[in-house]
């Protein structure tokens, strides 16, 4: 069904976020997000960088991030590029997303980049990523991580609380979802209590 018909309008932006990731031979995970922004139209950006316009349908930004990462979540290697930017200046931002080496993915990791990073070192477009691509790194690693829960119980080890329980309404700790894959941490729902 999608969305609803939309009014009559002319497309000026396109955005395309394409995330992927791997197991490495190594054991190992790479997670990788491109970016790519175009135009409908020509933009005049730095006189200095690319002829000063930018071409409809040419690429304002070109834009490749890749993790390295454990079943940890801990990053042992980031690389980025720039390889299309409205100013000469931009890719430099790119050698500094190697700051985040030896990072944790995890709840306040976001806070831990940007005392890394600071935002006149940083580049809008590749920090956006990063919401992307820890979105891509828990949906890559998820059935490796089901798998080694499994291999601890098997041994009678206690279970850890998996990490996406409580990040959305179906994975509610108090959903049906919950209560049905992971019993051992389902939570009665609250009851609201009622206006008299």
């Amino acid at each position: 069904m999608g969305l609803p018909q939309a009014q009559p309008r002319e497309k000026k932006h396109h955005r395309k976020i394409d995330c992927e990731g791997f197991l490495r031979d190594d054991g190992l995970w790479d997670i990788d997000v491109h970016l790519v922004d175009t135009r409908s139209y020509d933009c005049g950006y730095d006189e200095l960088h690319r002829g000063g316009l930018i071409r409809a349908g040419e690429a304002v930004h070109d834009m490749w991030l890749r993790f390295t990462i454990d079943l940890d979540f801990l990053i042992h290697d980031v690389h980025a590029a720039s390889e299309q930017t409205p100013f000469a200046i931009c890719p430099r931002a790119a050698d500094a997303m190697r700051e985040l080496i030896g990072l944790r993915i995890a709840p306040g990791w976001r806070r831990q980049v940007r005392e890394r990073i600071a935002s006149n070192y940083s580049c809008t477009h590749l920090m956006d990523l990063l919401g992307q691509l820890t979105a891509t790194a828990y949906q890559t690693l998820h059935a490796a991580l089901e798998e080694r829960e499994a291999a601890k119980e098997a041994v009678g080890q206690a279970r850890a609380k998996p990490p996406i329980i409580d990040t959305c309404l179906a994975l509610s700790s108090s959903g049906e979802v919950v209560r049905k894959r992971w019993p051992a941490f389902y939570q009665q729902p609250a009851i609201e209590e009622t206006e008299t």
